[in-house]
């Protein structure tokens, strides 16, 4: 009961903590304040909508991919962020376990999907989850993979030695916005809408645009970890719109 009640305390001390930490102008990967670790557990406590997994990683059924059911016991795969400063764990992202690979299914008995974020690009080469790697050139066309993204990989599997070989990549999750307004922009990275994160090291944009404060923007946007965004903007085309005291029709108040 202590050790529950300590999980509890500290939880809501870390949630405190970074509340204050969102409203700073923060635009960059925090790898210095945090750690991300993909790990295999196995769920020790479940209540209504949250638990925990090796007693010790908290967990809210809001980050439990496709919505499965979770139960005392079950073996999940976990993306787990561990802040320096309070030793506590939180999962960000839980995938229940349905094999030895810790993939998910697929109607293909000799394929599996594999769900992970993007920890470092080295020239042609992409690393998912810090142990699986696969070139470029297999990513879904017209979408460039960037640091923290969260991708589906599809894998097929060497009958022999059972080793998962990449040959199919995409996003997790994609969605389009209309009409949002830029409201954060230093150097080289912004915010959209306060809650979508882009750089201009890896976002398109139509030719001759330069993204300014203020402006009213289309955006395509994929999930991903970007210290307190999880979303990143992968293009942004501004809305055409007149009759402003600019005169620019770019949409800036």
């Amino acid at each position: 009961m202590l050790r529950f009640l300590g999980h509890i305390l500290s939880f809501f001390r870390r949630r405190a903590s970074r509340a204050q930490t969102r409203c700073l102008p923060q635009l960059e990967f925090l790898e210095d304040e945090m750690e991300l670790k993909t790990m295999q557990g196995v769920v020790t406590s479940f209540f209504t909508d949250y638990g925990f997994i090796n007693e010790s990683i908290y967990f809210s059924t809001d980050v439990v991919t496709h919505n499965m059911p979770i139960t005392v016991g079950q073996k999940v795969m976990a993306v787990v962020e561990e802040v320096k400063t309070s030793h506590s764990l939180k999962a960000l992202r839980v995938d229940v376990m349905s094999d030895h690979h810790g993939g998910v299914s697929s109607s293909d008995p000799e394929t599996r999907i594999i769900i992970g974020y993007v920890t470092c690009i080295k020239k042609d080469t992409i690393h998912l989850n810090k142990n699986i790697e696969f070139p470029i050139n297999i990513v879904a066309e017209g979408f460039v993979p960037y640091k923290g993204d969260w991708l589906e990989v599809e894998c097929s599997i060497d009958p022999d030695t059972s080793e998962l070989k990449p040959f199919s990549v995409r996003p997790v999750s994609c969605k389009h916005v209309d009409e949002v307004c830029i409201t954060n922009l230093q150097g080289r990275n912004g915010v959209i809408d306060d809650t979508i994160f882009f750089t201009l090291d890896s976002v398109k944009l139509p030719c001759g645009y330069v993204p300014q404060r203020l402006d009213f923007v289309n955006v395509v946007m994929v999930e991903s970890i970007q210290s307190c965004f999880i979303w990143r903007a992968v293009s942004v085309t501004p809305v055409q719109r007149s009759g402003f005291r600019d005169g620019s029709g770019l949409g800036r108040p």
